[in-house]
């Protein structure tokens, strides 16, 4: 009997022989990559495009990501995993099929926020050679939902951050949204695999890599369009805890000046958490409240989830 298959590879005519200065690599479950190959493929520019279906099963999609591969300017890759493998091993598996001097990494749900964008980072690892820059997260393009209200009002005031701010605690306002690396130091610092779920292995690795590389803040911003659901939002902070306790294992130095973690500590000494950690749930879900309460609510239950592993 043949063992199952477990990945599939599909490369373009351009694909072979290339030399790209830049990889731009794209994860993606479940998200629609192939306007964002589209764009990427058109630019002209000395880049290559990969992108990985982390068993997502979609395949209706995988073949749309497929022709678009195809028809992309660029060199251009599509590796499909037949399990999810998650989201720091996905990413490091994209990292070994790329073959420019910079990584690129840019999720399925992110949108370039000017036509310059590709060019603008070729400038950077030209000019710079930055070992680790991030180029800023917007809500700029991101349509406006209802069922994003909350999402929304929270990314603004925590993730969409100027690059003056960002620059302040440099290894904290990293996302692997927008985040360029050279080759070597990618190689040398891995995502840590040991993370599981969603949460915290993005800052733990800016954390690692920021002890021996410095991390620049450029303004070179993509909009991300894939906004939660306030359940999906509660969703996600209650599989990060395992995470944020990795992280306070490993980098306890740093993650105690971090807002959420003194948060988490004021909470943990606090009775009956099991109580009113439900009642700041309910809140943070109740569609009728005032949306900045709500937030408020929303990251006090995070902290509150948190201090159960501080």
């Amino acid at each position: 009997m043949n063992p199952p298959i477990r990945e599939w590879r599909r490369e373009n005519a351009a694909w072979r022989g290339a030399a790209p200065a830049l990889s731009v690599l794209t994860p993606f479950k479940g998200d629609d990559p192939t306007e964002l190959i589209g764009f990427l493929g058109a630019s002209g520019l000395a880049v290559e495009i990969i992108a990985l279906d982390d068993g997502g099963g979609d395949e209706a999609l995988a073949r749309k990501v497929e022709g678009a591969i195809g028809k992309a300017g660029a060199p251009a890759l599509f590796v499909r995993l037949a399990a999810n493998v998650g989201r720091a091993r996905a990413r490091n598996r994209l990292a070994r099929e790329a073959r420019g001097r910079h990584l690129l990494f840019l999720d399925a749900d992110m949108r370039p926020d000017h036509a310059e964008f590709l060019a603008r980072w070729l400038e950077i690892a030209r000019a710079e050679d930055p070992a680790v820059a991030f180029g800023g997260f917007t809500l700029t393009l991101a349509p406006r939902l209802a069922e994003h209200a909350l999402h929304r009002a929270m990314a603004i005031k925590g993730d969409c951050v100027p690059t003056e701010r960002r620059r302040l605690a440099p290894e904290k306002h990293v996302f692997t949204s927008n985040l360029l690396v050279r080759r070597e130091v990618f190689a040398a610092h891995p995502f840590d695999e040991a993370f599981s779920g969603w949460g915290w292995e993005d800052v733990e690795w800016a954390m690692r890599v920021s002890r021996r590389f410095p991390i620049s803040h450029v303004d070179n911003t993509a909009s991300h369009l894939g906004l939660d659901t306030a359940d999906q939002i509660v969703a996600k902070f209650e599989q990060s805890a395992a995470n944020f306790a990795r992280v306070a294992a490993l980098h306890g130095d740093i993650l105690a000046t971090y807002p959420s973690h003194r948060a988490a500590r004021i909470l943990a000494r606090l009775p009956f958490r099991g109580a009113w950690r439900g009642a700041l749930k309910a809140f943070a879900l109740a569609p009728w409240a005032p949306t900045h309460p709500r937030a408020a609510a929303m990251r006090l239950y995070r902290a509150a989830l948190y201090a159960d592993v501080v």
